[in-house]
């Protein structure tokens, strides 16, 4: 029986209600590659019936390991029946093959916890789990460590982005003693990744073709693949991107790809941190530590006065999209500007060329005032006429209301609000003509948006935001490592990243017409 400290980083859960489904999807996780599996014993109609499935897939597969989970209704699990009856349950199934059973603090610290089953038969994993948010951390873990067991599991629900750092901080704190530490709910997906990394023992994945069993989880093909969990990166250094909402942003996916590119030990991760929760990010940021992050909606102005230092064009911006750390110092800059540049120079000469830019947030303003700098004739719309005139008078630009906007005609527009982008992909800030000959959407997920579509069927040039992303995140990957950025690389993997997401946004579609 392999020591925690053995076993794979990955540990599948799979929670099915039917016995028959619960098996055809062991095998097909097992048939790829993977053997760490856990049974959520659970989540069957009868757990009971889930005996004779272990019993089928340890002979068909003798080498997987297998975890035996049967979690009561008290515990956020679905199971109905006492302590005594749960017990039977995962002594049953440590009869049926089970190597390993997964015992709530609940149930193994009560008098009636049945221990004498297990022991000797089974690793017992004792765990913990929160489903409110994250406490203080250590007198839940003298709890824990009052119950004998091969390791200790700890779950909690994280509500800001320090609560990854307090779970995550039971690795360094209780060296010794084997862990798996997770956050729940998006906020702490970076658990899941940071986990092995920090002394947790593994990580748990959803299955590739079913949901899996908690918040948070992604497939195993993407912690592996794309978070490199399976390989023994020493001290990676952390970057990451901060964002309201961060599920559709396809830099993890890039980043992570010229990271491995250029074989740099890092890793990227997504930071989902509200409007109100910056300042409690940054105590997460120090204390990681991240070395640098992207920053998009909605943080880019007010990120800068949590800087220690910013470039002289982002400050008259006053927006940046990139932060990063040197000499201890947590510096600002905005590779927006370029991003929105170049590919403009390639199509038409911005000097004294008539732009219009949509929007008055901070890619808005990065887009005006870079347009400002390179000579164009320059004008402003949006749906608040008040931030509107405040950016244009800066500017040196002219403040359009939308209405008015319509009426005229422009040699570029650019489009630097939020509409149409996923998963809102029907909006469209024009209903009708477009009024401009070029059209550069900075929306870039999806690739092709509703006012590229609209714009194309008009007869107008188009460039997509996807040209935007790639010369600005070029520019971020220098900044952030020191090392020339592999464009290719990232280009591949902002496609297929797009492709993926279009695929999952279709797979929906279908699923809600039916």
């Amino acid at each position: 029986m392999p020591s925690p400290s053995s076993l794979p980083r990955i540990c599948i859960a799979l929670g099915l209600a039917d016995p028959e489904k619960l098996l055809e999807h062991a095998r097909k996780e097992a048939d790829a590659g993977e053997r760490f599996l856990e049974f959520r014993l659970d989540y069957l109609h009868r757990p009971q019936d889930g005996m004779a499935v272990i019993r089928q897939f340890m002979n068909l597969y003798p080498d997987a390991f297998l975890l035996a989970t049967c979690r009561r209704h008290q515990n956020h699990g679905r199971f109905n029946g006492s302590i005594e009856e749960e017990f039977r349950i995962l002594a049953a199934a440590v009869d049926a093959g089970a190597r390993a059973v997964d015992v709530e603090i609940e149930s193994a610290e009560t008098p009636m916890a049945h221990m004498s089953l297990l022991e000797g038969r089974a690793q017992v994993i004792v765990s913990y789990h929160n489903f409110e948010g994250t406490p203080a951390m250590d007198p839940v873990m003298r709890r824990m460590l009052k119950v004998p067991a091969a390791a200790y599991k700890i779950v909690t629900t994280a509500r800001k982005p320090s609560d990854n750092l307090r779970v995550l901080s039971l690795a360094k704190s209780y060296p010794k003693v084997p862990v798996i530490l997770l956050a729940m709910s998006e906020t702490g997906f970076p658990t899941r990744v940071l986990s092995p990394f920090m002394g947790g023992v593994y990580t748990y994945a959803a299955p590739s073709a079913v949901e899996g069993t908690a918040a948070g989880q992604v497939s195993a093909r993407t912690l592996r693949n794309l978070y490199r969990v399976d390989k023994t990166l020493k001290a990676p250094k952390l970057f990451g991107v901060i964002a309201d909402p961060v599920r559709h942003s396809i830099s993890p996916a890039v980043h992570n790809r010229a990271l491995q590119a250029r074989r740099i030990a890092g890793l990227y991760l997504p930071f989902l941190v509200s409007p109100l929760q910056l300042k409690d990010f940054f105590v997460l940021a120090d204390k990681l530590p991240l070395t640098g992050f992207s920053v998009t909606i909605p943080h880019k102005q007010r990120v800068l006065r949590y800087l220690d230092a910013v470039d002289p064009l982002s400050k008259r911006i006053g927006a940046i999209n990139t932060v990063y750390k040197k000499a201890g110092k947590w510096r600002g800059t905005n590779t927006d500007a370029e991003g929105i540049r170049v590919p403009l120079e390639k199509r038409i000469r911005v000097a004294k060329s008539s732009v219009l830019v949509v929007g008055n947030g901070g890619t808005a303003r990065s887009a005006a005032f870079t347009l400002s700098d390179a000579g164009a004739k320059l004008a402003i719309t949006g749906r608040n006429p008040d931030r509107v005139r405040a950016l244009a008078k800066i500017c040196d630009a002219e403040a359009l209301l939308p209405e008015q906007a319509k009426q005229r005609h422009f040699d570029a527009l650019i489009h630097a609000t939020p509409l149409g982008m996923w998963p809102h992909t029907e909006t469209c800030f024009f209903e009708d003509t477009i009024p401009a000959d070029l059209v550069f959407d900075l929306v870039y997920t999806p690739h092709e948006t509703e006012l590229l579509r609209r714009a194309a069927s008009q007869g107008k040039a188009v460039i997509h935001g996807l040209e935007m992303f790639l010369e600005q995140a070029a520019r971020q990957f220098t900044l952030f490592t020191g090392e020339s950025a592999p464009k290719a690389v990232m280009e591949r993997a902002a496609i297929e990243a797009l492709a993926e997401q279009q695929a999952i946004t279709n797979h929906q579609n279908h699923k809600a017409a039916h």
